[in-house]
């Protein structure tokens, strides 16, 4: 039986700091030997819009098909809502059984122990059906704490139905940054502002992070501390100003529809994001038709693209369950089920077993041509975020839109980011 529950935002944290994961961590009691046939009910938890929720409920429902002992009760929200009771639950010790995790928070919830060691219950859960570079993103030290669901590009996504509707013609793939920011302006006097052309890229840290990669750097470094500096950050949030003064969507605009974005409302375009946000968009904007273009580069000829495999899927430590938790993580990430369900909007699927399942057709068969497409510009993964990278790319991502509400200059959103990271890495 599926609970669904959508989840209010939660209160946000009276601290800006990241979530200071001291001392009550734990790891999972000794369980008593494993009963297929007890009764046993699990919390499970993920982030996104509804049209994931839906997918997520057809799989519960097939999972009980096979093990109707186990009752999963299921929650979602927005992202940062759900980072944000992720924090206070693991401070209190309650985290889900099982839950939608991110790469970007595997030192932050590894390293104190607040989720489960998978090869504890290995048993239970398939390894073999991963490469070794996917199972990495899962690892810290040589501990397997989370899987992978899929695997990711960054991506330009074009409404083709708004480019019909007004004689529009769409944006190259690869382009320079200038001619990207020349076709949005061109849309945005085109429709008369009724469509803008984009959002401000130089919110998302991802963009930043594209940029730094061109030149051969990453946002962190492999010891843990930030792998730019604040006259780089400066001249990146400044390269945005003219596309933030009448070409892209203005931020107040956004703040009236979220948790939707201008892409999804049917207000832009174009957006930049995960290659697996597709099937999302699709649902969110009702449009027809989507494509995928390659992102604009700060370098041509770089490898700035990598394989993100950030979505990913773990156990609390703390679970009274562990083998029931693990049956289920399994069905998720690796069951033929999962594949057809839910074809690439969690990723290009990143199990063998899971990919046997998905029948790359319509949008799916699009995101899978989209990744073969910029395979040439894919590079090495990036390392291991650091400690608290969750807090500081939501940090990144306020400060880009208090600089499009003109609420903050340059200056101070770069004062301000530092003086996060500072006690975010020091933390």
């Amino acid at each position: 039986m599926f609970t669904k529950n959508r989840v209010a935002a939660v209160v946000a944290l009276a601290t800006g700091a990241a979530l200071a994961l001291a001392g009550c961590a734990g790891s999972s009691e000794p369980a008593a030997s494993f009963n297929p046939d007890e009764k046993v009910t699990l919390t499970f938890t993920w982030w996104g819009n509804d049209d994931r929720a839906a997918r997520y409920e057809s799989l519960i429902d097939a999972f009980n098909e096979k093990y109707p002992n186990i009752t999963i009760k299921g929650q979602f929200t927005d992202f940062p809502s759900y980072w944000e009771k992720r924090q206070t639950e693991a401070a209190g010790g309650g985290l889900p059984d099982v839950w939608q995790f991110s790469d970007s928070y595997l030192r932050q919830y590894g390293e104190p122990g607040y989720v489960l060691d998978l090869k504890t219950v290995s048993d239970y859960i398939d390894f073999s059906t991963f490469d070794d570079a996917l199972l990495g993103t899962g690892q810290l030290g040589g501990t397997q704490y989370s899987l992978p669901t899929g695997y990711s590009a960054w991506a330009n996504f074009v409404n083709d139905d708004l480019l019909a509707e007004y004689d529009l013609t769409a944006p190259e793939g690869g382009t320079s940054f200038e001619d990207y920011t020349a076709w949005m302006k061109d849309v945005t006097d085109k429709t008369g502002g009724k469509v803008y052309g984009g959002t401000d890229m130089t919110q998302r840290i991802q963009t930043f992070e594209l940029a730094l990669r061109a030149e051969g750097k990453n946002l962190y470094t492999d010891d843990g501390k930030l792998g730019f500096t604040e006259d780089e950050l400066k001249a990146f949030w400044e390269s945005g100003a003219a596309a933030r003064d009448g070409i892209t969507i203005p931020q107040s605009k956004l703040e009236e529809i979220t948790p939707k974005s201008g892409f999804g409302a049917g207000l832009t375009a174009s957006e930049t994001s995960w290659s697996n946000f597709l099937g999302g968009y699709l649902a969110d904007s009702g449009a027809s038709s989507l494509t995928l273009v390659a992102p604009p580069t700060a370098k041509a000829g770089s490898q700035d693209l990598y394989r993100q495999a950030g979505l990913q899927m773990a156990i609390s430590a703390k679970t009274k369950h562990p083998e029931a938790a693990a049956i289920f993580l399994d069905f998720v990430v690796n069951s033929k089920e999962a594949g057809e369900i839910f074809g690439t909007t969690l990723g290009f699927p990143a199990s063998s077993s899971k990919l046997a399942g998905a029948v790359l057709e319509g949008p799916d068969k699009q995101v899978a041509d989209y990744l073969e497409s910029v395979s040439d510009r894919i590079g090495a993964a990036p390392p291991v975020p650091v400690v608290g990278y969750g807090a500081l790319e939501q940090k990144f991502w306020d400060l880009g839109k208090a600089l499009g509400l003109g609420a903050i200059t340059v200056d101070e959103a770069v004062k301000q980011f530092f003086d996060e990271a500072n006690v975010v890495l020091q933390g």
